[in-house]
């Protein structure tokens, strides 16, 4: 499992690690209505997954404003944040903030997605922050953990692998 602080603290990951070259793991996820979202759902594009602890905090604000930003740019990419907030709590913010290019569900119910990328942090009950590009055939093209979760991830990097998987 991928080694992560939050605030410089060692956590710990409950689920499964995802590399490069994977089958992307199936999950189900609450969007803003309530109603569920798997992997399959968006199954023939290629999806940058933004994994965020907290949409209402600096970093994970830039990050969802960041993707949002360079969405429009990606072609046939859908740009999905996921985060343990309550679906209503994510529309409030998106509707705050104007944001229109990214979906965002919430992880909240049972972990699902957290679980099977393996970025559930046990003690906290959040996710880490993580970047995954999954291609249109649902192989996992790039992924990012980030190390320490209160750091930006590389958008650069995780931008070009969005591109190149089209």
């Amino acid at each position: 499992m991928a080694n992560i602080t939050f605030k410089n603290n060692p956590v710990t990951l409950k689920g499964n690690e995802v590399k490069v070259g994977d089958s992307a793991p199936d999950f189900t996820v609450l969007a803003n209505d309530l109603s569920p979202v798997t992997l399959a759902d968006s199954k023939g594009t290629v999806r940058l997954i933004s994994v965020v602890p907290s949409i209402d905090t600096g970093v994970c604000d830039a990050q969802t404003r960041r993707f949002n930003e360079e969405a429009s740019k990606l072609g046939n990419v859908q740009v999905l944040t996921i985060s343990v907030d309550l679906p209503f709590a994510q529309k409030r913010w998106c509707a705050a903030n104007g944001l229109e290019n990214v979906k965002t569900l919430s992880d909240h119910r049972d972990l699902s997605f957290g679980e099977a990328y393996g970025v559930a942090i046990q003690e906290l009950r959040l996710l880490a922050r993580a970047v995954f590009v999954v291609d249109g055939n649902d192989k996992v093209v790039y992924v990012e953990y980030v190390s320490e979760a209160t750091n930006h991830p590389d958008y650069e990097a995780a931008l070009e692998a969005a591109k190149s998987a089209q």
